[in-house]
C-alpha cells in the first residue's frame, strides 16, 4: 500500500527544551527520525513544523517540511493541518512517527500501515510489545494496552492492566503467570487521513483527560484501533537529557 509518514515537531518542550533540534551524529534529531523512517516503504516523509526554525533544519538536510501553527493543543491537531496542507483525505494513509524517535524501526512502520490497510474495520493502527519486567508493569510511565480477540484495543492506561487479581493482592512482584503478556503501548499511529482531519472535532472526553492519553477519546468516540504486537521492543525515545545521552550513545 502507498503510505505517507508525517513527523510532527514541536520546538518547545517541557522536559528537554528545543529537544527536536539536538544534535544527534552531526544532524538535528528530527531530520535524524525522518532519514530513519525514509528507510520504511513510505511514499513520502514530511515533518509537520510548528516554527520556522525547524522548517531551516530540515530544509538545510533535505526534508520535506510544513509550517503549522503554533498553537495546535496536541500533535495530532497538527498532524491534521498538515493533511489539508498536503491535500490528504479519505481513505489515505498516513502513518505518524514521533519527533523524538530517532531509532524508530522502519519495518515497525511497515506492519503499523500494513495493518490498517487490513482492518477496514479500523479507523487508526498502533503497536505493543510484550512487558517482561514486572517493574515496567507497575510504572505509570509506561503505557499499557489491553486487546479483544480481534486485536483491537479495549483501553490504554497508565495502570497496570490486566489487573491479576490472584497474583497481585500483595502487589506487584512478577508478571502474570500462565496468561497472555501485558502489553507495552508503542507511540506509533497509523490513521485513515479521513478520520484524522475529523479527529480534532471529536470533543475530549473524561477518560482522556484523567490518564492524560488522547488515544483514548478514540475510543470513547466509538471508534476502533487495530493493535499489531511486535516481537521486539522499539530502541529507545527521547525525552529527558539522560535519555538523550543514551541515544548518542548508541549511534556511535
Amino acid at each position: 500500500m502507498s503510505f505517507t509518514v508525517l513527523v510532527p515537531a514541536r520546538l518547545q518542550s517541557t522536559r528537554l527544551p528545543r529537544k527536536i533540534l539536538a544534535d544527534l551524529g552531526g544532524v538535528p534529531m528530527v531530520v535524524r527520525v525522518a532519514q530513519q523512517a525514509a528507510r520504511s516503504h513510505a511514499a513520502r516523509v514530511v515533518v509537520a513544523a510548528d516554527d520556522k526554525e525547524i522548517v531551516q533544519a530540515c530544509q538545510a538536510h533535505q526534508v520535506d517540511c510544513v509550517l503549522t501553527r503554533a498553537d495546535h493543543a496536541t500533535g495530532s491537531d497538527r498532524l491534521a493541518e498538515a493533511c489539508t496542507l498536503l491535500g490528504l483525505d479519505g481513505d489515505d494513509a498516513v502513518v505518524n512517527v514521533q519527533g523524538d524517535e530517532p531509532l524508530i524501526d522502519p519495518s515497525l512502520i511497515d506492519a503499523c500501515a500494513a495493518l490498517l490497510n487490513t482492518r477496514p474495520d479500523c479507523v487508526m493502527s498502533t503497536a505493543a510489545h510484550a512487558i517482561d519486567s514486572a517493574s515496567e508493569l507497575g510504572n505509570p510511565n509506561v503505557v499499557k494496552v489491553v486487546l479483544d480477540g480481534a486485536g483491537r484495543a479495549l483501553y490504554f492506561s497508565r495502570a497496570p492492566i490486566p489487573w491479576w487479581r490472584d497474583g497481585y493482592a500483595n502487589g506487584i512482584t512478577q508478571l502474570p503467570q500462565g496468561h497472555l503478556p501485558p502489553l507495552r503501548h508503542i507511540g506509533l499511529y497509523g490513521y485513515r487521513a479521513g478520520f484524522l482531519r475529523r479527529f480534532p472535532t471529536l470533543p475530549p472526553c473524561p477518560l482522556e483527560t484523567i490518564e492524560s492519553l488522547e488515544q483514548l477519546r478514540v475510543l470513547w468516540h466509538g471508534e476502533r484501533i487495530a493493535v499489531h504486537v511486535s516481537a521486539s521492543r522499539p530502541g529507545p525515545g527521547v525525552d529527558t537529557p539522560e535519555d538523550l545521552v543514551r541515544v548518542r550513545q548508541l549511534l556511535v
